[in-house]
Order: C-alpha cells, then structure tokens, then sequence
C-alpha cells in the first residue's frame, strides 16, 4: 500500500518526518484520520477529485495522487494525514488542498469545492487539524496505519496467449503459418492494450473456436506426412511405446514449455492409443495428440509453478521468449532452462541479450507494441468522406507502415527514442510524400529529410495519428488531446457525463460561418465539461493546421450550400483562419502552435519520457502498475535515461525488474 505526492512515495515522505525537528508552531495531538475518511474524503469524492488526480489521471503530473476508489481504510486514512504536505501551517486557510478544489488559486478543474459551503468548511478543518500537529505525531499515527494495513504487491493471474502469441507460436511449433487466430473473436481494448489480465476471458464462443482450431492445426500437421518433423524417431509400427512416449515428451515439452510429468505422458499415451485399429497409422496417433495438447490450459495459459517450482528455468525461458519475441521459447532457451542456466542473474542477463538482438523476432514482438500504443487499427480501419478522395486503404496502410518503419530505426539502431517525437525525418511512399508536400522518394519507405521550415516532426507530424484522430469529415482536436493525454503522458481521460450532447453545432448557423475552435466554446464555458475539456481541447487546438488525413492547411475550409436544379448540396466553401495557439496544462512552458514545437515539448518533459516505461509495462506484465510498482518503474526510467533513451535498454530493465521473477 503506497501513494505518492510531490513525486516521494508515502514512506519516503514518513522518513522525511521523522528525521526532521517539530514544526515550532505544530504540537498538537494527531488529527482524527477516521474523520478525514468518514467527513473530509466524501467531499472529494463527491467533487470527482480522483477522476484527474491519480497515478494515470490527467492531473497525474501534479503534487495530488488520490488512492484508489477501493482502498481500504487504514490507506484513505495514512492519505488523509499525508496531505499535510499541501498545508500552509502559518495560515491554514491558505492551503493548497482548500485553494485549488474552490479556485481561489487557478485551477485547471474549476470549482470543485463550492467557496462558503459546508463542504469547504469540513476540508477547512482538517487543514486547521493537519496545521496544529507535529511531524513527530503525524508520522507515528502514519506509521501505525501502514503497520496495519501493510504493503502488498499486486497479485498476478494466470495469462492467457494473446491472438498474435498463439499464431507465432503454432507457427513455430508446427510450422504452420496460416494464422488462425485472424478469425478469432476480436480482442478488446482494456487499458491501452489487448493483453491486459482483466480482459482475458474464455467466453464459449472463444473456446469453441480453440477447439476447432486444435482439430484443424492437427489435421494439417500430418496431412501429407510429418513434413516439419514433429515426431524425434522412425517408428516400428503404431504400438511402438518407445517412440510414442519420445514423441509425446519431445512435443508436449514443447507445446507446454516445460517437461511432462510421468502421469502426463501416461495419460497422452492413452490419449494416442485410443486410435489404434485396423489401417491407423502412427501419425493417426500423434495427431490426437497434438489436438488435445493444443486445447490444453498447459498449452494456452501461461501456466507456471513459480521460481520455487521444480520448473523454475522452464518457466523464466517462457517469459523471456513471450515478452521479448512474443512466442515460445527456441531450442537454445529449452536448453538453458535444462542446464539450471536462467536461474542466476547472470544467465538471464545472457539469454535476455540473446533474444534482445534477434532483430526478426524482436520486431515481431515491438510491433504488436508499438501498434497497439499508437493505435495502427484506427487508421487502417478509417473512413473518409467524399472530400479526401486520396485517402485510400492503401494509404491507411502505408501510414502505418510508415510509423513501424521509423520506430524500428530508433530501436534497433539504438537511437535515442525520444526522437520518435523530434525526427526531422521520416520513411515515405511517393503517395505520402504529396500527402506531406515533400519531394517523393526513390524507393518505397526511403528516408525523407523534411524542410528545415517544416512543421512537421515524428509520429505527431504522421498521418497515423493525424488521421487516426479525426473523424470521416473534419479534425478533432479533442480526440488528439486525449491521445497525447493517455497514449503519451499516461494520463486517463474520464468519459463524458451521462447524457452530454457531443455533436458540434453547424458552422453556418447562427450568424458568420464557425471554425472548429469557436464551435467548441461550449466545452470550455459548460462547467460540466470545462474541466477536462481544457486539458484535452487546447492541445488539439495546436495541431489544427493539419486537416483530417494530415494535410498542411493554412486556412479552415468551411463547405457552403448551393442550390441547384438537384436541390441543396455542397459546393462552395469559406476559408477562416485558424487559431493554432496550444498547450498542455500541467507541463510549464508548454506553448507551442505545430507537430515539431509539441514533439519537441513532450520529448522534453519526464512525464511523456516515463510513460513510455509505464506503457511498455503495462504491456509486458499485461496489467496497470500500481503504487507498489512506483520504485521498480522509477529503476528502469533512469537506466532508460542514462542510456540516452535506447529502447533496448528498457527492455533489459524490465527482465531485471522483480516483476519478472514474481510468480504469476
């Protein structure tokens, strides 16, 4: 149990207090902490605090972490005394936790706290309470409330094989290379990604599917023989056990990736001899076999005995190969996990470099990353209207590929990937590069060097995400705020109320045509939507001058009805000028009117530089961090740091991390 504020976790912050001498005007006995989780708590909630100010909230950046909704008692109360830290003990009523929720200092949120309100007055008074009393009394009472509640690391569940891991890896176990998890029930999006725990149900339809799956995979296994080698011997003939249970231990070591147990192979022997019979050959046999291995929670789970587990290497080869190549392990991790090699740092350190720079099979694992971070599904997938005519599926499609291509060159030529946002450069098609007013290139993905007045730099200048944010007719600049928010930032963006009306009115009513951010007015004067409106809508504001495929545009082009002998259509248009003045709230010196001047900010900025730590480990552990992670991110954001921000880096941290020893 931890939370954090200013950037220190609670126990850094109990130290810090006990360490230092009595405030001279604070020796008054503990505040109540039951009185701030029962009378003081209820009053943030109710002014939805916690939807911004949390580890991921758009507030995330500021000195105010809520814990969560489900905390237990003893965590809201340790947080309740903690916020001592946003007290003015010299004149409590000046206090940071009273001034902001009740916008006597500015606040990005607005009044949350109604000023002269009884609920002002409950917080007012713990503010008075937290003001009165000693550091000495406030860290004790701290510290007997996480004795009491006590630290706890998040607890793992069983992992299932993603669509993309179970294709690679029938792929490389069977040689198979159709793809059958392409016409799977699609995967969700849950917390970015696809791979996330909670989203890893087995609805009967997805089980169903696995086994007619298994059936397929098998038959086509054997159906002109054991062309991939599947079976380790000749045999004698379809009684032969000897080669029978080498089979059964050499694929299902495989399959399971790990050894059988004797009482498994027994009963896969059963499984085999159930197709004896007159004409039944031995393949008949192993192909039973492998359809219920592949049906097998052993075959489609990540199912481990943990480090203390007689299986241990078997168990540390299988998740190297899954995080860093995404599929199962090769023979040379089977045989380091044999040898006992991958239960020392110093072998896990040799076979993670090994993995690390096979350059095919990390980028098949990156690039179900990076397309998921960035959302690839949403260009490929994008509609246009009839005004975007050069908007193609092929285009989509090289959009995409255009992205991939650039981040493959940061990470596997150990570049600095905070480029990934600065790149004066990227990798085009003639199609792109008239889409992007450059000179096309020679080649197919060639790099291009854009003008040194371009305001175009790295994905943001991309049409993956220019595209991918804008709906079939006109740019959102709220969809682009809340990319860089969650996507770049880490930042969770609550939805809309119930009921809020989201369709922008007419440009042509109501008097001289509208550009976009004047129709959008209604975001930041409702104080419904204001307070998170102005943290998404400002910076969708910046990039306006790019239209709904990425296109550079100077002016806004409004289309006008015409009447004709056909009635009303669309054929005129008015041209406005567009207010491109952006910024992130929350970021100091965060002004910026274009692609390169944002990439230049984020790049900078520690928040955007963590989040790429935070979303490859939400990736690889197929979970949100928690509190109690903080220490193992903050570990591996500073040897991401200290390397220059090479990918590569990051992905040894996280295999040196302790989550990736911990038993799932």
């Amino acid at each position: 149990m931890t939370f954090r504020i200013a950037g220190l976790s609670l126990a850094a912050i109990l130290i810090g207090l006990l360490v230092t001498a009595p405030h001279p005007q604070a020796q008054g006995a503990a505040p109540d902490p039951v009185f701030f989780q029962t009378q003081v708590m209820p009053v943030f909630e109710a002014a939805k605090c916690s939807g911004c100010h949390t580890s991921s909230g758009v507030a995330s950046a500021t000195r105010l972490h809520f814990p969560d909704k489900d905390a237990p008692a003893a965590e809201v109360q340790a947080f309740g005394l903690s916020l001592a830290a946003l007290v003015d003990r010299s004149n409590p009523s000046q206090s940071l936790i009273l001034a902001k929720p009740t916008n006597t200092i500015r606040h990005t949120g607005g009044v949350r706290i109604k000023p002269g309100s009884p609920e002002e007055q409950l917080v007012s008074k713990w503010a008075a309470s937290l003001a009165s009393t000693s550091d000495v009394v406030l860290a004790a009472v701290t510290k007997k409330l996480l004795e009491s509640e006590g630290e706890s690391a998040p607890k793992q569940l069983v992992r299932r094989l993603t669509h993309a891991q179970y294709d690679n890896t029938v792929r490389d176990l069977l040689g198979d290379y159709s793809r059958p998890a392409e016409r799977f029930p699609p995967e969700d999006y849950v917390d970015g990604f696809k791979n996330q725990l909670t989203g890893q149900g087995m609805p009967p339809l997805l089980v169903e599917t696995y086994s007619t799956s298994a059936e397929k995979l098998a038959l086509n296994a054997f159906r002109i023989g054991d062309v991939n080698g599947l079976i380790p011997c000749k045999p004698a003939s379809f009684s032969d056990a000897k080669c029978r249970d080498a089979f059964i231990r050499r694929f299902g070591l495989r399959a399971f990736r790990r050894p059988l147990s004797d009482d498994e192979v027994k009963r896969y022997s059963a499984v085999f001899a159930q197709q004896a019979g007159v004409g039944k050959r031995f393949n008949d046999g192993a192909r039973v076999v492998v359809e219920a291995m592949l049906q097998s929670p052993n075959f489609l789970f990540h199912v481990e005995a943990g480090l203390d587990g007689r299986y241990a290497d078997y168990d540390i080869a299988s998740r190297l190969s899954y995080l860093l190549w995404n599929t199962m392990p090769d023979e040379a991790l089977f045989e380091a996990a044999a040898k006992g090699e991958l239960s020392t740092p110093a072998g896990r350190e040799r076979a993670a470099r090994r993995l690390i720079e096979n350059v095919p099979k990390g980028r098949q694992a990156l690039d179900q990353f990076f397309e998921e971070w960035l959302r690839f599904d949403r260009v490929v997938n994008a509609v246009k209207s009839g005004r975007y005519r050069e908007f193609t599926p092929e285009l989509a499609l090289a959009m995409a590929e255009e992205t991939r291509t650039m981040l493959h060159h940061l990470v596997w030529n150990d570049r600095n990937f905070m480029e990934s946002l600065t790149a004066d450069y990227s990798f085009l098609t003639s199609e792109l590069a008239e889409i992007y007013g450059v000179p096309a290139p020679k080649d197919q993905f060639e790099m291009v060097k854009f003008p040194s007045d371009s305001q175009r730099a790295g994905i943001l200048g991309q049409g993956t995400f220019l595209a991918s944010t804008a709906g079939p007719t006109d740019t959102s600049p709220t969809a682009r705020g809340i990319f860089i928010r969650e996507r770049l930032l880490c930042q969770h963006v609550p939805p809309p109320p119930p009921g809020v009306i989201t369709t922008l009115p007419d440009p042509l009513t109501d008097g001289p045509a509208k550009g976009r951010r004047q129709l959008m007015v209604e975001h930041v004067e409702n104080a419904t939507c204001a307070s998170c409106h102005r943290l998404m809508d400002p910076i969708g504001f910046g990039l306006e001058n790019f239209d709904a495929i990425g296109v550079w545009r100077e002016k806004e082009s409004i289309p006008l009805p015409t009447t004709g002998e056909e009635g009303p259509r669309r054929g005129r248009s008015v041209q406005l000028p567009i207010d491109t003045q952006g910024e992130i709230a929350g970021i100091p010196s965060s002004t910026f009117s274009d692609a390169k001047q944002l990439g230049n900010i984020l790049a900078e900025s520690a928040v955007c530089q963590k989040c790429i730590v935070r979303q490859m480990f939400r990736y690889s552990y197929g979970r949100l961090e928690t509190a109690a992670d903080e220490p193992t991110i903050d570990r591996i954001f500073n040897q991401f740091k200290e390397s220059g921000y090479r990918f590569k880096t990051l992905l040894r941290g996280l295999v040196e991390s302790p989550e990736f020893l911990r038993r799932y």
